[in-house]
């Protein structure tokens, strides 16, 4: 079902799957193009978790997806307090499970969440490192400096998307929630820690928008035992 919420710098659009009672797990894609690439495989996710009777809701953030806000007028704090605002509202009064991929790990920081499980959650510094590495290597290398707030030049351009600088300079500082119940899921590739590794290709560095359905049969089973585990 296609709905909406409202933040405090205007509306945006939320999927929901799933029945209108019990947990409600929100989900959040990674960022920018990552996003494009994972969309399909991590609604998929989520509808075997509708299958499952576990409800779920999928947000549109401030300069991504649909959203009507100019890519380079995005902030960091500003997906922060819209992503609180659309678990609130997804969730009217149920218990908040995040279940985030790569960048969007680093999003979460304003919900009250009961528990958060995370795919291959990344650090700020190396996804601005990636993106930087991105924009070199099509012939337009970016002049930044991360650690100098008061540059407050024009916002660079990346793989088609206009950042501002302070976004690049507040992710670049950003890392994931790490206390509480969080449980890290991670490709068997992936040399990072992790609670449970599993096989299967990153989606989010193809060049295509791609799917692994048995991958995300094991992951809505996975997220599913958590969410009991978490509940017991």
């Amino acid at each position: 079902m296609i709905d909406h919420y409202d933040w405090a710098g205007g509306r945006e659009a939320m999927i929901r799957f799933g029945p209108s009672t019990g947990p409600v797990v929100v989900a959040v894609l990674p960022l920018f193009e990552e996003a494009n690439r994972t969309r399909t495989f991590l609604t998929g996710v989520l509808r075997r978790l509708a299958d499952r009777h576990i409800s779920s809701a999928l947000p549109d953030l401030p300069g991504q997806g649909e959203s009507l806000v100019p890519t380079e007028n995005a902030m960091l704090a500003g997906w922060r307090t819209a992503l609180a605002s659309a678990a609130t509202a997804a969730a009217d009064g149920r218990p908040i499970h995040i279940l985030s991929c790569r960048g969007g790990a680093l999003l979460d920081h304003d919900v009250k969440a009961a528990s958060r499980w995370q795919l291959a959650p990344a650090k700020g510094e190396a996804l601005v490192r990636e993106l930087l590495r991105t924009s070199a290597a099509a012939g337009e290398r970016i002049e930044i400096d991360l650690g100098n707030y008061n540059d407050e030049g024009n916002p660079v351009t990346i793989a088609g998307n206009a950042l501002s600088r302070t976004l690049l300079r507040d992710l670049n500082a950003a890392d994931c929630v790490r206390d509480g119940a969080v449980r890290v899921v991670r490709l068997e590739t992936d040399p990072a820690v992790a609670d449970r590794k599993v096989a299967g290709a990153p989606l989010w560095r193809q060049s295509e928008p791609g799917d692994d359905p048995a991958l995300a049969d094991l992951l809505a089973d996975d997220i599913a035992d958590w969410i009991a585990q978490c509940a017991s």
